[in-house]
């Protein structure tokens, strides 16, 4: 039931709850939607064929669950990982390490992998013009905040800090994904417009802020009411060391600006209750440097606009909900996220549209596109995802591994650990820590970590059915993809929530009138799935599981709840402006019905996520600590979110430490001695009250065992978290429904070899031919696994002057043909030529440029 486009705030907040479905809302459309080649799907004893290469021979098992014995996670600072590593003191170093380390991993003759999903921005507090103290705050105006893309040099940012290896970067989507290589053209003029501009930054931003009230002093700095205007810039100082000299540089400019700056250097743990656990009209910050990771290979970005900018996010961060946004990008931010396109081409148009009003925006200047390193001993073996890596990855519990070898002691590295109480609906989601919630989690699918797609996990099929015109293929054929003229939504479907009666509100009631849908998603579960799939505790697997998560969907959004949350309302509210029902058409096996306006261009990424995962899809939980949590905060004594508990004066939730244990263990001696059903007129449909107290001992015997209450169905189990330490202990779960090596089968992804050959002088008015080569270890491309090969002409003056395709010769090569008409337009100097090839085994363009000198 949550959204599945993951994003991850490296060493920061992972974006709150997607809420409910994956697929997006659209009118119908006249273009035809088509049906690439099928390919198969895994069951539980075999790998996913990932396709790119061919896949190394994995001796059979008949271990369940994990390949390792255990894992041991520790905080190791950057600096002294390669050292670490040689040591043998570490296995791997997850938190990954920038290209400037490179070369100190390949002396250090260490393995790594790498991927490039992280990139680093400036994220301002947007509240003002004034903070409640009456100081002013200069990033309350959007000018200003746009005005600070010309104030920053991305190139010098790129070679001085990352030697050369990252990217230049200005927008939200990621320059590495497909979705940029489709805006390229529209992405390039926007990067000439905001180029590195000091002169620029100084003549907008000294207009606005005397707008504002403020003066010039004497002494070259901002004056507001007699005080100096210092920002406060809290700049991290651990992860990969980056952020050190980008908030080092970034302050300087701000200073030559006119600006006094705080430079407040702080670890990620210190840095979040400030940016995140504060009022932004308390006035604590004025910009962080921010970083964010890619959970998966992202194959549509449309909601990165509204997640990353806009006072509708469903972040629910409060400097995004703090964000005055333009009623025009809202307007746009908001119907991309929901998919309100008809044809791929007016998305395309709506997304470029996207890129300019993001950057007029600007709640956050986006700074480097970076390549993360991971470094692991050459006895490691681990998939890493193209985007996500391995510690972001969803991937890595799987096969993590040593070579040749079952079972062992896996040491992990990270740069910090518990920077925020956990907990499963709000609790912090931070890297660090998702990776491993991601281990002892289950879920629905596995995110192909080449692709993007998705597979079964505990899912046995999808059937999609979508309306006549909407442009939605599929790749995978265990999912089906149909369409319909109208998908009718039945009047017995759940499309709300009556929180005082604590009952599903029926279509029928709700929209007596009728209502339609954009896609039908049916999803079939294994029949055996409530036998097979255990908690950790032991417990089976239940539908009941499935329908608390159900209900927290709603419940705490509506304020006749016992846990009533309004930081959850506008998340809620994005949700239910597209949500148009489910079902449960059957318990055993377990089906659902799902109704929704959303769609993605994807079939496979349209199925909605019915687990019983809650923040982000990402952290699963057992209804039965729901059921004990939810009478905690019922009860006034602790809240799942930071900013309830706030504003209570009581602790957050934490389901692995500090005081909250206590409280929890209190109300589970509760829960059991009133034999308490939760949402009884609901979940009494679905257990006993001697089930229920089942679950409830079992729970308790396993605190009494480890410590803590959080478990999951996962290939690990969480033995014993220290919090003071900052390490835990996972442990394999040998009764994992699974065998280890059913996803091992993973191969190196077939990212193409780009070489562009042709003229280095052409005579303006004449033809020119140039030859694009595409290769995999130097065999040809097959032309049948690239998606598109697209060029872009440059002029002298960095102008673009066209956009077309190249024509295919053969596998691997393809053809660029300059026009006497086209070369006519070029004036003498230096002209350049960039190619995109885009492929469709792996999520992952291919850039490449040649220059070439035009003369009469």
């Amino acid at each position: 039931m949550k959204k599945s486009k993951l994003l991850l705030v490296v060493s920061i907040l992972l974006l709150a709850s997607m809420v409910l479905s994956a697929c997006a809302q659209a009118t119908p459309a006249t273009e035809a939607p088509t049906t690439t080649e099928p390919t198969t799907a895994p069951v539980a004893t075999e790998a996913p064929t990932a396709e790119p290469t061919a896949a190394p021979t994995v001796a059979p098992t008949t271990r369940h669950g994990g390949w390792l014995d255990e894992i041991d996670f520790s905080v190791v600072t950057a600096e002294s990982a390669v050292t670490q590593l040689k040591a043998g003191a570490i296995d791997i170093y997850a938190a990954g390490l920038s290209s400037a380390d490179l070369p100190a991993i390949k002396e250090a003759g260490l393995s790594y992998s790498t991927n490039n999903g992280l990139y680093y921005d400036l994220l301002f507090n947007p509240a003002g013009p004034e903070f409640n103290d009456g100081r002013l705050n200069p990033f309350s105006d959007r000018k200003i905040r746009e005005a600070m893309n010309w104030a920053v040099d991305r190139d010098y940012l790129n070679q001085e800090i990352f030697a050369g290896g990252a990217l230049p970067k200005w927008f939200a989507i990621t320059t590495q994904f497909p979705d940029y290589a489709d805006l390229a053209d529209v992405a390039r003029e926007l990067e000439a417009k905001y180029a590195y501009n000091m002169d620029k930054a100084k003549e907008v931003i000294t207009a606005e802020m005397e707008g504002l009230g403020a003066t010039m002093g004497d002494d070259g700095k901002w004056q507001y009411k007699g005080s100096p205007v210092t920002l406060i810039f809290i700049i991290r100082n651990d992860s990969d060391g980056t952020r050190i000299p980008m908030g080092d540089y970034v302050s300087t400019q701000l200073e030559t600006l006119g600006f006094t700056v705080d430079r407040q250097y702080k670890k990620g743990s210190e840095a979040s209750p400030i940016w995140i656990g504060s009022e932004p009209k308390d006035g604590q910050w004025h910009i962080y440097t921010a970083a964010w990771s890619a959970t998966v290979l992202d194959r549509d970005q449309s909601n990165i606009f509204q997640e990353m900018y806009l006072n509708s996010s469903q972040q629910g961060l409060p400097a995004f909900l703090e964000n005055v946004s333009d009623p025009e990008f809202k307007t746009l931010g908001d119907r991309l996220y929901a998919s309100d396109f008809k044809t791929k081409q007016e998305r395309h148009d709506m997304m470029a549209k996207a890129l300019e009003l993001s950057l007029q925006d600007s709640l956050q200047v986006f700074l480097i596109d970076g390549k993360n390193f991971t470094p692991y001993n050459n006895d490691v073996v681990a998939t890493a995802d193209l985007a996500a890596g391995i510690e972001s990855g969803k991937i890595f519990p799987f096969t993590l591994r040593f070579k040749d070898k079952e079972g062992g002691t896996m040491k992990w590295a990270t740069q910090d650990m518990f920077a925020e109480p956990w907990n499963p609906v709000a609790g912090g989601n931070w890297t660090f820590d998702k990776a491993a919630i991601t281990a002892i989690s289950g879920a629905d699918v596995m995110y192909d970590p080449f692709t993007g797609l998705v597979w079964p996990m505990r899912l046995e099929k999808a059937d999609v059915v979508a309306k006549e015109g909407l442009p939605i293929s599929k790749t995978y054929d265990w999912v089906t993809l149909s369409f319909e003229p109208e998908i009718k939504v039945p009047g017995d479907v759940w499309v709300d929530w009556d929180a005082k009666a604590q009952t599903f509100i029926t279509a029928d009631t709700k929209f007596p009138d009728g209502q339609t849908a954009n896609t039908k998603v049916t999803m079939t579960y294994p029949a055996d799935m409530f036998k097979t799939v255990k908690w950790h505790d032991g417990q089976n697997l239940s539908v009941s599981d499935f329908v608390m998560s159900m209900i927290m969907s709603f419940d705490r959004a509506k304020q006749d709840s016992a846990i009533y949350d309004e930081q959850s309302v506008p998340i809620y509210d994005v949700f239910m402006s597209a949500f148009k029902g489910m079902k449960i058409v059957s318990v055993d096996p377990l089906v659902v019905d799902y109704y929704s306006d959303l769609y993605s261009l994807d079939a496979e990424l349209c199925i909605p996520a019915l687990w019983p995962n809650y923040a982000n899809n990402v952290e699963e939980s057992n209804w039965d600590f729901i059921a004990v949590a939810n009478l905690a905060e019922a009860n006034g004594e602790l809240a799942y979110s930071a900013d309830k508990a706030i504003a209570a004066k009581i602790e957050q939730t934490s389901d692995i430490g500090g005081p909250s244990l206590e409280i929890l263990a209190k109300y589970l001696d509760k829960a059991i001695a009133d034999k308490y059903v939760p949402y009884a007129p609901t979940l009494s449909q679905y257990m006993t009250a001697d089930e229920a107290v089942a679950r409830y001992e079992a729970l308790k015997a396993w605190y009494g065992e480890h410590g803590h209450f959080k478990i999951g169905t996962g290939p690990y189990y969480l033995d014993k978290a220290y919090l003071t330490e900052k390490s835990l202990v996972l442990k394999n779960f040998a009764d994992y429904p699974d065998l280890a090596d059913r996803w091992s089968n993973y191969a190196e992804p077939k990212i193409a070899d780009v070489t562009l050959d042709g003229p280095g002088q052409v005579k303006t008015g004449e033809a020119a031919t140039f030859d694009v080569f595409v290769t995999f270890k130097d065999q040809p491309y097959p032309q049948s696994e690239i998606s598109s090969v697209k060029f872009l002409l440059y002029n002298a003056k960095n102008e673009i002057v066209t956009v077309e395709a190249a024509t295919a010769v053969a596998d691997g090569q393809y053809q660029i043909v300059l026009p006497a008409e086209i070369t006519s337009k070029l004036e003498a100097g230096s002209n350049k030529l960039e190619v995109a090839v885009v492929p469709l085994v792996v999520s992952q363009p291919t850039f490449t440029s040649i220059e070439f000198v035009t003369a009469p």
